[in-house]
């Protein structure tokens, strides 16, 4: 369900534009209609009467399959959408959630699990904004980061629009909105002109640009370099730093080359990087380093002048790096999965 499909419905049954903000607002909000004006003294007619149906169709876009709680805090949400697919949150610790934009992914990136099934379907903007919902429903929300499964540029008019209702109507600051992508043109024309400007991240992983293009086979061939000047022009633009995402892959970007290159493009740009030792997935070649390793190479880039924050990728110590529940739960028949209380 789109949310623009949502207006039209609440426009045909006699909603103005105020009518219209009111039920979304509570709905994003995960607000009681019995807070403050009731709805009863305020909808139209035939709005009030079709509340509960359009309620219970709002609740149903999304429902939660299994919750696995991790020690840092966070959370790996297997969530179910209305047809069968399922697709991954992350309840992230000082009140974020990470969702996903597309059920599968078409970009392909070596390293991940979402890729290896290639792009299923879109999820739509109201599914988008029902992660989101779903999350509040088990703790605070002030951040999203649209990091989960699938490219967000890839479904860039759902993304959008459910960035435009969660920067409007959800209580949560348009710089907690983290647009991720790894470089599309069409993402630095559309994010200036939007009236909600998210923050940005871009997942650069290397300095390389034949290196980049193995690791991201099918993204945009744009060199590292020319997306760190595109990124640069919208940090200033929205006042936001752009953050540069880094999977940390044992001896393929954790090089002193690397370290070099890293200066060479980030160093006086208004960024940071945010740097993340490799979620392992057992039957794939890449390693994890160690944690010495990956604080040697956060210390070195900071004394040379890159704001760089170590990361650990949530959901490591339950395998659940970003595709790997919904891999086991398709492998298992979706049967075997757990309910753990969040």
């Amino acid at each position: 369900m789109q949310i623009e499909t949502i207006r039209q419905r609440f426009r045909e049954l006699g909603a103005r534009p105020l009518h219209e903000q009111r039920v979304l607002r509570d709905w994003v909000q995960l607000r009681s209609h019995d807070q403050g004006r009731r709805l009863d003294d305020f909808l139209p007619k035939a709005l009030r009467e079709a509340m509960p149906a359009i309620d219970a169709e709002l609740r149903g876009l999304v429902r939660l399959i299994s919750n696995h709680p991790t020690d840092d805090g966070s959370a790996r949400l297997l969530v179910g959408l209305n047809d069968g697919q399922t697709v991954e949150s992350v309840l992230l610790p000082r009140d974020g959630v990470c969702v996903s934009s597309q059920v599968g992914c078409a970009v392909g990136c070596q390293f991940c699990m979402t890729g290896r099934s290639g792009l299923i379907r879109q999820v739509t903007s109201g599914e988008i904004v029902a992660q989101v919902v779903l999350a509040r429903s088990l703790r605070p929300v002030k951040k999203v980061v649209f990091m989960g499964m699938g490219e967000p540029a890839h479904n860039l008019d759902n993304v959008m629009e459910a960035i435009h209702l969660l920067g409007t109507e959800s209580n949560i600051g348009h710089k907690n909105l983290v647009f991720s992508t790894v470089g599309d043109p069409r993402v630095f024309e559309r994010l200036p002109q939007s009236e909600v400007k998210p923050a940005l991240a871009l997942s650069l992983h290397t300095t390389k640009p034949k290196l980049r293009e193995t690791l991201l086979p099918r993204a945009p061939r744009m060199a590292p370099s020319e997306l760190v000047k595109l990124g640069e022009q919208y940090a200033r633009l929205t006042h936001h730093p752009v953050q540069y995402q880094w999977t940390l892959l044992e001896g393929i970007n954790d090089g002193d080359d690397e370290l070099d290159g890293i200066v060479d493009l980030l160093k006086g740009k208004y960024a940071v990087l945010n740097m993340i030792p490799y979620n392992t997935i057992p039957d794939l070649q890449f390693r994890r380093p160690t944690w010495d390793r990956a604080r040697a190479i956060a210390r070195t880039l900071h004394q040379r002048g890159v704001l760089t924050k170590l990361r650990d990728s949530a959901g490591q110590e339950v395998d659940g790096g970003c595709g790997q529940l919904r891999a086991r739960a398709i492998n298992a028949g979706m049967k075997t999965v757990t309910i753990h209380a969040a």
